[in-house]
């Protein structure tokens, strides 16, 4: 009996396979496009047959092929939110392919949520798309999407906007908000200074960062893209935020026609509470403001036109009083605590105001057709102050609470005075004049553009320091009284840019089971140095057939990067208008894997492996956030590691992504060398004296050596959780880590890049309350609260370690004329209230 049962079900499960195999071979295709109802592609529009869960989505223009079962009756329904979905029905032979238009209305209806993996970021070589309503919600002391950014590639200073990509500098990464490229201020030297990003979180629809690879329609920059697009409101709304250190307010709307909408933005921020406890005690008076608005105008159902303006000030005044540093000393021969004590006179006086206004006009020529025009001004108008004196004693700080002299210098190594002072001012003015394009046609879609920028910088340099050691002007000179370091230069500039590219965007097989490839070439002439160059560049990702869960995807190419302000100039101040262009080739390659969490939600886990070969190098130093270029070609770098991150539930229904990166950027810089001395017995001397008088030297090339964002081991996390019992009271967690960075002793050609900073560890804490949800239903006519959708209040707690992080150190000399070097650290544990509401 066993037996015929056993028989039974061989023969049926063969059966079976039979009838599956004979009806995959019965296959047709069903594409086109999907567009709203102004004719304009929308894009990941939600395809899926209906009685399946899953599906596949529209590319960025709105085209999509999907396979079906031929001769048997079936449904797609396309959806996508905020419009009213759409079912068609079909009946197709075998081998039949149908091509539809459809178009999606506005809806107000909340569709259901379809299981569709976002294939864009899927594809496409270093693509990071993180959802922009958590930057709200990320406990962090810059709020903006920068800090979203620093999780995924690292950072080293809470205080600053700025951040390092693969190896990169701050000067390498593209930003642009609509299209537009954006500028930021170039005089900063720490992150005290800085002001608002020009990015208004609470204006943000898209975020697309690409971390290398891009393609050729983005810029010449060797290490990223941050691709911001802001909201198109529908309706009504906005939304406010108010916290001890930032406060900002949003608001949107549209025309009783729906042709005109407009969205507009206002912030405000003082660091004031977070810098009165840094070890530099006195007046900080900082400040921060700018406003934002989008206004868009849809001319008829195929031109739209479209304005962005900005006005940002930046103002920061400092009036020092004293500091103390402390750092410990070990060696073979003895260890110590060594710490300075400074007390000050003067201050410092900064202000930096940005304006920047930019004009598209959007032509819908047909359903394949896209052109767009725009065209830009930006102004950055810059001024430092500073007339700062300090007087120092240093040495031996004793410690022992016991003795009444604790936290005092008991062993004096040095005293002097210095003296800084600067009267420097940057008034930079680029216009822009630019086309793009998009063409689609079959599997193709065709990308150009063309570009001129116009750029004005007019720069004066003064400024000038004055040390004093124990009663002697440094350098010392008995007949003289010499300054350390001048610079006084001044430069008037006017540079012309052409720019322009061409790629193909290529689909073969359909969204679930494809092969794309993207090949394209760009150009740039920049007439300050007369250099033309090429970049040709290509990504390609391959979705394996039966393997619906990955892809694997690559890219290569040129990636070259134009000398602009701040490369240009030497150490010495002077003007460098020959520099050429830093170049590089660069490849990736990696794989994308969706996967089921312990929590049963979608998880997705990237791997990327890259390298990057560098030429005309123009080496550089980065003193907190202030980069001193040597203003040459003279260097040649290599950066290469493997970076993983994970998005997904860690916890249902609670968004959280990890990043891990391990990475190593080295230089070797031409003529870098220096000797070393031999006395008459032919052994290596380190100080002359009377019975060590040099007789012979060695010349030793200093080599490959640490770049200055050489930082092997990154981590970040960003981690939501929630009550059990109540999803209305959310903890947020920011964590970062970073191992050690090397640190440059200016004139050391020996000891280039030999200090170290040690590793970078900051964790920060957000505490969330729902104070009134969605539901109307309960509030009172006349309430003030009547319309809004929803109100949080949050505590953060920044730094909860009180860990005292180093940004950079304070040089100081001891009577031996030996260096110490003294940490200059970071904020530490603060805390943070703020209520945010939208409506």
């Amino acid at each position: 009996m066993k037996i015929n049962c056993r028989q039974i079900l061989f023969t049926a499960t063969c059966i079976l396979i039979s009838f599956i195999s004979l009806s995959q071979k019965k296959s047709a295709w069903v594409s086109g496009k999907v567009v709203d109802e102004n004719e304009n592609p929308l894009a990941n529009v939600s395809v899926v047959i209906l009685g399946q869960s899953k599906g596949i989505t529209t590319n960025d223009s709105g085209y999509f092929k999907i396979k079906v079962a031929a001769e048997k009756a079936f449904a797609i329904v396309f959806s996508y939110t905020g419009r009213n979905p759409e079912q068609k029905n079909f009946l197709l032979n075998e081998n039949e392919e149908e091509t539809v238009t459809i178009k999606l209305e506005k809806g107000n209806n909340v569709l259901p949520e379809v299981v569709v993996g976002d294939q864009r970021d899927r594809r496409e070589a270093g693509l990071i798309r993180p959802n922009p309503k958590s930057i709200l919600n990320l406990p962090s002391v810059v709020t903006g999407v920068e800090s979203l950014i620093k999780i995924f590639v690292g950072s080293n200073n809470e205080l600053t906007s700025q951040y390092s990509v693969r190896g990169g500098s701050y000067d390498e990464n593209l930003i642009y908000v609509n299209d537009f490229e954006i500028f930021r201020p170039y005089l900063v030297r720490s992150g005290q200074q800085e002001g608002l990003s020009f990015i208004n979180p609470e204006m943000v629809r898209n975020i697309n960062f690409y971390n290398g690879g891009y393609q050729a329609k983005y810029g010449d920059k060797m290490s990223s893209v941050l691709d911001i697009q802001y909201k198109k409101p529908r309706h009504f709304g906005g939304s406010a935020y108010i916290g001890i250190l930032e406060q900002g307010l949003e608001l949107e709307g549209t025309s009783n026609n729906n042709k005109f909408s407009y969205l507009v933005g206002v912030r405000n921020r003082s660091n004031r509470n977070l810098l009165s406890r840094q070890d530099t005690k006195g007046n900080y008076v900082p400040s921060s403001a700018d406003f934002q608005a989008l206004l868009t105008y849809q001319l008829n159902s195929k031109w739209q036109a479209e304005l962005l303006s900005n006005i940002s000030q930046t103002k920061f005044t400092l009036i020092p009083q004293s500091s103390q540093l402390t750092t410990s000393v070990f060696s073979p021969f003895f260890s110590a605590t060594i710490g300075v004590d400074i007390f000050f006179g003067g201050q410092e006086k900064d202000q930096y105001q940005t304006n920047m206004v930019g004009f598209s006009l959007i032509n819908q020529v047909n359903k394949k057709l896209k052109l767009k025009w725009m065209a830009s001004r930006f102004e950055d108008g810059e001024q430092e102050n500073i007339d700062i004196t300090g007087a120092y004693l240093f040495g031996e700080r004793d410690f022992d609470k016991r003795d009444a002299t604790y936290g005092l210098i008991v062993n004096p190594l040095g005293a002097g005075v210095y003296q800084n002072f600067a009267r420097n001012s940057l008034n930079i003015q680029n216009w822009n004049i630019s086309h793009k394009g998009n063409f689609e046609e079959g599997k193709h879609a065709f990308q150009w553009g063309l570009g001129f920028d116009k750029t004005r910088i007019h720069d004066n340099l003064n400024e000038w320091e004055f040390q004093d050691s124990a009663g002697y002007a440094l350098p010392y000179s008995p007949n003289l009284l010499q300054l350390s370091s001048v610079i006084k230069s001044t430069a008037d500039l006017d540079i012309n840019k052409f720019s322009g590219y061409m790629q193909d965007n290529i689909l073969m097989g359909d969204s679930n089971h494809s092969t794309t490839l993207t090949a394209g070439i760009r150009f740039n002439y920049n007439s300050l140095n007369q250099e033309f160059l090429i970049s040709p560049r290509v990504g390609a990702s391959w979705k394996p057939r039966g393997m619906k869960d990955i892809i694997f995807r690559l890219a290569g190419g040129s990636y070259d990067q134009p000398p602009f302000y701040r490369e240009l100039r030497r150490y010495d101040g002077t003007v460098n208008t020959s520099l050429k262009a830093q170049k590089s080739w660069q490849g990736v390659a990696g794989f994308d894997y969706n996967f089921k969490g312990l929590s049963g939600s979608a998880m997705r886990w990237t791997t990327e492996a890259y390298y990057k070969s560098m030429t005309q190098v123009d080496p550089y130093d980065i003193d907190n956030v202030r980069i001193r270029y040597v203003g040459e070609n003279n260097a040649k770098a290599y950066a290469t590691g493997i970076e993983m991150h994970l998005f997904g539930e860690l916890v249902k229904d609670a968004e959280s992504w990890v990043s891990i990166g391990v990475m190593k950027t080295a230089e070797d810089i031409t003529g870098d060398y220096y000797y070393r001395y031999k006395n008459a017995a032919g052994e290596f001397i380190t100080a002359q004296s009377t019975d060590q008088v040099p007789v012979d030297s060695v010349k030793f090339n200093v080599g490959w050596l640490r770049r200055p964002t050489d930082r092997r081991v990154t981590f970040g996390m960003y981690l939501q959780d929630y009550l059990p019992t109540n999803k209305n009271f959310k903890v947020f967690l920011n964590l970062l880590y970073g191992s050690n960075l090397p640190y440059n002793i200016p004139g050391a050609v020996r000891y280039r890049n030999a200090a170290i900073i040690d590793p970078y560890i900051r964790c920060d804490i957000g505490f969330s309350a729902l104070l009134i949800d969605a539901d109307r239903s309960n509030r009172r006519s006349h309430s003030p609260f009547r319309n809004f959708d929803n109100v949080w209040a949050s505590l953060e707690v920044f730094n909860i370690i009180d860990r005292a992080n180093t940004i950079s150190y304070l040089l100081v000399k001891d009577f031996s004329n030996t260096v110490y070097l003294l940490p200059n650290r970071l904020t530490p544990r603060l805390v943070n209230f703020k209520i945010v509401a939208r409506w």
